[in-house]
């Protein structure tokens, strides 16, 4: 059936126009590929014309897809017997855990019924503070405190809880001699929640040396062994609050948020360990804490599942054990701390230490603010709106059912693909249209496809048409209407997106739960959603956008004199590129060129390709004529074709690009094998100077 059909990802041929269907009815009636082809002349013509053609190719695709049977095999598995006594289960989940396995590994803990959570890390040895010179400043094991308690040693670093007036305060007087010594205060905290805007403060860990830490509990199951917010609070706030003293953070976003609705307002902000892991190495698959301090620092931290435990047992954080809480919290902060320490001297060698003092740490306190103030939303708009679409959809229902072979699912991609493509005499009916692309499962049905479909003369069915209007309608509602009502926080009305500094590879901002950042404009109905973000009574909304702001970099880097020329003018920028490509006075261009021309100018930085110029020109436009208009352009505009080339010969010469900030993004594509993905790093190459 596979040689029959042929399999495109694999490289396989088979007969053109033989599906997964058609190929399994053959079979099935036929018994196998040699009884199709003994009576190939009992199928439709062009059935048999489609197999004539590919019948040459069947032998070679045949051995393609059949297993090897005469490799020598000393034993299979059916000759033993599985003995899970003989499973050295805690050294197989270690091994899961540092290959990043986690599902595995949890599947190896159910299988013997043992808990899985992630495995200790090899004992060491207790690493208290070392003896210090007077030069080094003090340490917080050197102040005196009003009840002495046990310090709580893990495998590293000792830290303990801070549960008095008198012992925060020597904490404070300790970390101020500190950090005039040059040390860093690394701060953390802990909440009974995950999203900042509506988290409540548990309690507050500290660190200013590696291997030390301290928690000061505010809520705990044992409130007699600490004091309270209202207490801390004028302790710590004028520590926090003082840009004197430089601080760290991993995530410090989450505990600005979490701090300011608290009413404390952190100043000097010195680093974010999280930023910093992400500018010192983009490519690195897990920027969170316990994945770098494992990776960096070699120290596994306390699992948060040890603690609270997971699923419906799980517990807040204001709950767990008091004495575990405060290893588990100071430890944190003493690896935010050590992290510091391991960043600082590698962003100084990278040149990226401006980039994060200047651009992202200022940035970070910014971004806070927009979260913890959030945008109000009208959910009774959203809920008018999204009556009105679910009307519309079921009328498109009707009309789509109507104008098919049979009633479908809309939402089922196979049925929806045996109405399209199916013959209209084939025992399941369908419209018979041509197939536009395939993928393992049969024939897509994505919105490429449905777009092809209802834009092609030869396809006088509304269907199509009708199902891309569908597919658009369904996901207004349930991505933006449905979605964006869900995220209301209703203690104040608003949503409370979270913005990633560091979310896509160029550096650009992104967004999440919700994202608000992709609200439609493109159509009517995508623009009346946002009828529903509303500024409060005495306060407007403002919009800004630079103008042609990438080509005006894009003018800069390259140094090209005419496109310079052209933005020093003021002069309507495609029109003028038009004008050089197409060699006319800019009077003469004409609507189509210019229209190539703006094509081109926003797509030459990201790398737009013949092809990919020839599908947005539209239907008239064909690969060749686009080949051309690029050539034209890189001739005209040669400083530009230069810089492109310098992009990709930096890739390849260093493995990573960087922007005119120094930001890098390592680029190891552009050295790979397969033609298509080294293209796509030479693109990548491009966008990330420009776009980043």
């Amino acid at each position: 059936m596979l040689t029959l059909m042929g399999d495109p990802v694999d490289n396989v041929p088979g007969a053109k126009g033989i599906g997964p269907k058609t190929a399994a009815a053959l079979i099935t009636k036929y018994g196998s590929l040699q009884g199709v082809l003994d009576h190939v002349a009992e199928l439709t013509p062009a059935k048999k014309a489609a197999i004539q053609e590919a019948r040459e190719g069947f032998g070679l695709g045949r051995q393609l897809v059949s297993l090897k049977e005469d490799c020598p095999v000393e034993a299979g598995v059916e000759d033993r017997e599985l003995d899970l006594a003989q499973v050295d289960t805690a050294a197989v989940l270690e091994l899961l855990h540092q290959l990043g396995f986690h599902r595995h590994r949890d599947d190896l803990a159910e299988l013997m019924g043992v808990k899985a959570a992630v495995p200790a890390a090899p004992a060491a040895p207790a690493k208290p503070p070392a003896a210090k010179k007077p030069s080094d400043g003090p340490s917080l094991f050197d102040a005196p405190v009003e009840e002495p308690a046990a310090a709580v040693s893990s495998a590293d670093g000792t830290y303990r809880m801070l549960g008095t007036r008198r012992e925060i305060e020597a904490f404070v007087a300790a970390a101020r001699k500190a950090v005039h010594g040059g040390a860093t205060l690394a701060f953390d905290t802990e909440t009974d929640a995950l999203a900042p805007t509506r988290a409540g403060l548990v309690g507050l860990s500290l660190a200013f040396e590696p291997h030390a830490g301290v928690y000061i509990p505010i809520r705990s199951p044992q409130p007699d062994r600490h004091l309270d917010w209202t207490q801390v609070q004028p302790l710590v706030q004028p520590l926090l609050e003082d840009p004197a003293v430089p601080k760290t953070a991993h995530n410090a976003k989450y505990d600005l948020i979490v701090l300011a609705r608290h009413g404390v307002q952190v100043q000097g902000l010195v680093d974010d360990t999280l930023l910093s892991s992400h500018l010192a190495d983009a490519a690195r698959v897990g920027h969170g804490l316990d994945a770098l301090s494992e990776a960096l620092l070699g120290h596994r931290n306390i699992p948060i599942d040890s603690l609270i435990g997971s699923g419906a047992s799980q517990r807040r954080f204001d709950q767990a054990d008091l004495d575990a809480a405060t290893t588990y919290a100071a430890e944190d902060a003493d690896m935010a701390l050590r992290l510091h320490q391991h960043f600082r001297p590698q962003l100084d060698r990278q040149g990226l230490a401006g980039l994060l003092a200047d651009v992202e740490l200022p940035l970070v306190g910014v971004i806070a603010r927009m979260e913890r103030w959030g945008i109000r939303v009208e959910a009774d708009e959203l809920d008018r709106q999204r009556e009105g679409l679910e009307r519309r959809l079921e009328t498109i229902r009707e009309k789509v059912i109507a104008a098919s072979p049979r009633a479908f699912n809309l939402d089922s991609p196979r049925q929806l693909a045996e109405v399209l493509f199916n013959p209209p005499d084939g025992a399941v009916p369908g419209l018979g249209l041509k197939i536009v692309k395939r993928t393992k499962t049969g024939a897509s049905t994505d919105m490429e496809v449905l777009e092809k479909l209802s834009a092609d003369p030869a396809v006088t069915t509304p269907v199509p048409s009708l199902l891309l209007e569908h597919r658009q309608l369904s996901k207004l509602v349930g991505t933006y209407l449905v979605g964006l009502k869900e995220a209301i926080d209703p203690a104040d009305g608003r949503v409370h997106a979270s913005f990633h500094q560091l979310g896509a590879a160029t550096g650009r901002l992104s967004s999440s739960d919700p994202n608000l950042q992709n609200i439609p404009i493109r159509t009517g109905e995508g623009r009346e959603i946002r009828k529903a973000f509303r500024p409060e009574k005495g306060f407007v909304f403002a919009s800004a956008d630079y103008s042609q702001i990438e080509l005006r970099l894009l003018a800069h880097l390259s140094g090209d004199p005419a496109l310079g020329e052209a933005f020093r003018r003021g002069e309507d920028i495609h029109r003028a590129v038009a004008a050089e490509t197409f060699g006319v006075k800019p009077e003469a261009v004409t609507d189509e060129q210019r229209s190539a021309a703006k094509m081109v100018n926003f797509g030459i930085v990201y790398g737009i390709t013949p092809w990919g110029l020839a599908r947005r020109l539209g239907p008239e436009a064909d690969v060749a004529r686009a080949t051309r208009i690029i050539e034209d352009y890189k001739r005209r505009f040669s400083r530009i074709e230069s810089f492109l080339q310098a992009c990709v010969a930096r890739a390849k010469a260093d493995g990573f690009v960087a922007t005119i900030l120094g930001r890098r993004r390592p680029i190891p594509q552009v050295h790979s094998r397969n033609p298509n993905e080294r293209a796509l790093g030479e693109r990548m190459a491009i966008n990330t100077v420009v776009q980043g």
